[in-house]
């Protein structure tokens, strides 16, 4: 509920600072006293975009502070999901700089209009006859309706299942889209797949095999030289291991007579084991080496494969080869897997599905059973508004769609006169007319749900005595689970609140203004005299006002 509300530099309001109670509180004033000014100030709070114009001096910003206790509202999920900070009595501000900049605040913290817009809507219902096309909603009649059906629970769950089941029917249709795309790819990539298992790749092996065709297509050439050096190395006479053996032995005499000689005596000495061993791998390479056209061939075209398959597959190496063929593997089992994962996929759709259905039939059952109840409580409280012949013909039929409330159609038909054929409440009812079935369903819902605070905007325009006696009583029930605003012309409601304020204006100086202020109950009676009888006030009007108020 709105406690405390204060205006600073304003349109005609200078400085306003005003505390409020729970109940009904009536807002009197003179045409022009500026009640106007004061929703226009309350509007800013609830988010509405403002603009340099609402300054009444455009050198100072303009203040506008409201404190609302929210400790029965269950609005922790809302402050979380717009990251305010939580308070039960909850402070929002809106500035309007001299530049024309507009701030918000909510519990000191900055925050957007989105935001603010969010919250508002959770703490005050500002109505008026201009803003009845609220009844014209779809989603707002639905709202009604699941208030008395209690379906609050259930469509929590229905939202939770359905975006549960869009997820997963967003997943079924993306792999059947894949599937399509995959089975015009899935040939084409077993043929490549086919073609690299069938070349039987090994990590490193290209080296390999180039080296190995060398060798065997010059295997005559090695021969030769290999032989060549073999002769030079064991030649009997001039061979290079005689002529060391020769020289060890030589060295071996002289080497006990100095260290220097000994030294070279070593090294000839490690030459000679070195040319042996030498000798001893070209002999074993000659062995090794046969002329093999066979194995030439074998090799030569494992090359050609290899080097055709890094051509057409844009590869660096062997080992790239061997990543894009375990690619085209996974591509192509995923791809004769897709039925399974469908029929899986679909699987779960299916289950979603039911669980969907079953909420949605909870939800549809306990509307059908709501309805008479509202039909019945709306026509009373109509006939009591100055509607005798009212009537309702509130139908639910199941749709084929999923809709966000459930799997209904709605249709919200109404008559005003006996005998009349039922339309549309925009087509068959006038403002008035819609304005007090709108105070009925505002009252019928105060029953069953926590309402924001709510300020009715001279809804009562039009209407005459008794009537409006009637509507002062159904505002007074509605107060007492509820914070309730009226801002009205009509004595006989004015009468019936908790509190009343007056809205008037004043000259300061050279400067009008407007002001706000509690009547204590003396005051009440002059008022509502005034409101009777005008300004001239008679001792009738004085009485009437007395006992309006007793």
């Amino acid at each position: 509920m709105l406690t405390a509300l204060t205006i600073k530099n304003y349109a005609l309001i200078d400085h306003l600072q005003v505390n409020f109670n729970q109940g009904l509180t009536i807002i009197t004033g003179e045409t022009g006293a500026g009640k106007s000014i004061l929703l226009g100030g309350l509007s800013l709070i609830l988010g509405k975009r403002a603009d340099l114009s609402a300054l009444k001096n455009t050198e100072v910003k303009c203040v506008i502070e409201a404190v609302f206790d929210v400790s029965n509202y269950k609005l922790e999920s809302l402050f979380k999901k717009f990251d305010f900070d939580y308070e039960a009595l909850t402070i929002i501000r809106r500035e309007i700089l001299p530049s024309g900049k507009s701030r918000a605040f909510v519990n000191d913290s900055p925050v957007n209009l989105n935001g603010l817009q969010a919250l508002g809507a959770q703490l005050i219902d500002i109505h008026s006859q201009h803003e009845t096309m609220q009844l014209m909603d779809d989603a707002y009649q639905f709202q009604v309706i699941d208030a008395l059906a209690n379906n609050q629970k259930d469509l929590q769950n229905y939202k939770a299942a359905l975006k549960t089941y869009k997820i997963l029917q967003k997943e079924y249709d993306e792999l059947l889209k894949f599937q399509a795309e995959a089975i015009k790819e899935h040939d084409y990539n077993s043929y490549l797949l086919k073609e690299l298992e069938e070349a039987k790749l090994i990590d490193g092996e290209l080296q390999e095999l180039e080296e190995t065709y060398e060798t065997l297509n010059n295997v005559e050439d090695i021969k030769e030289e290999l032989s060549a050096v073999n002769q030079l190395l064991s030649e009997e006479q001039i061979g290079v291991m005689s002529a060391l053996l020769v020289a060890k032995n030589g060295l071996q005499k002289i080497s006990k007579f100095s260290g220097k000689y000994e030294d070279v005596f070593n090294r000839v000495a490690s030459s000679s084991i070195e040319i042996n061993d030498i000798f001893t791998e070209i002999e074993s390479l000659q062995e090794d080496l046969d002329l093999d056209p066979e194995k030439l061939t074998l090799v030569s075209n494992k090359l050609e494969l290899i080097n055709t398959l890094l051509k057409k597959h844009l590869a660096g190496d062997v080992a790239e080869l061997i990543s894009i063929k375990n690619e085209l593997s996974e591509k192509v089992a995923v791809t004769e897997r897709l039925d399974d994962t469908i029929s899986d996929k679909l699987q779960e759709v299916e289950v979603s599905q039911k669980a969907i259905d079953a909420l949605a039939h909870t939800i549809h059952t306990k509307r059908m059973k709501s309805i008479p109840g509202l039909t019945k409580e709306l026509e009373a409280l109509l006939q009591q508004l100055g509607m005798p012949n009212a009537r309702f013909n509130i139908t639910l039929n199941p749709s084929v769609a999923f809709r966000n409330n459930g799997k209904d159609d709605l249709s919200f038909l109404f008559s005003a006169n006996k005998g009349g054929a039922f339309n549309e409440l925009k087509k068959a009812a006038s403002g008035g007319e819609l304005s007090r079935i709108m105070l009925a369903i505002k009252s019928i819902l105060s029953n069953y749900v926590q309402l924001p605070s709510i300020m009715f905007d001279e809804i009562d325009s039009g209407v005459s005595g008794e009537i409006s006696n009637k509507m002062g009583e159904i505002m007074r029930d509605m107060s007492k689970s509820m914070q309730v605003f009226t801002i009205t012309h009509i004595p006989q409601i004015a009468a019936k609140g908790n509190t009343h304020y007056k809205v008037y204006k004043e000259d300061v100086g050279e400067v009008t203004q407007t002001n706000l202020r509690l009547l204590n109950h003396d005051e009440r009676i002059v008022e509502i005299a005034q409101m009777l009888g005008g300004i001239e006030i008679s001792t009738s009007a004085m009485a009437h006002a007395k006992q309006l108020l007793n």
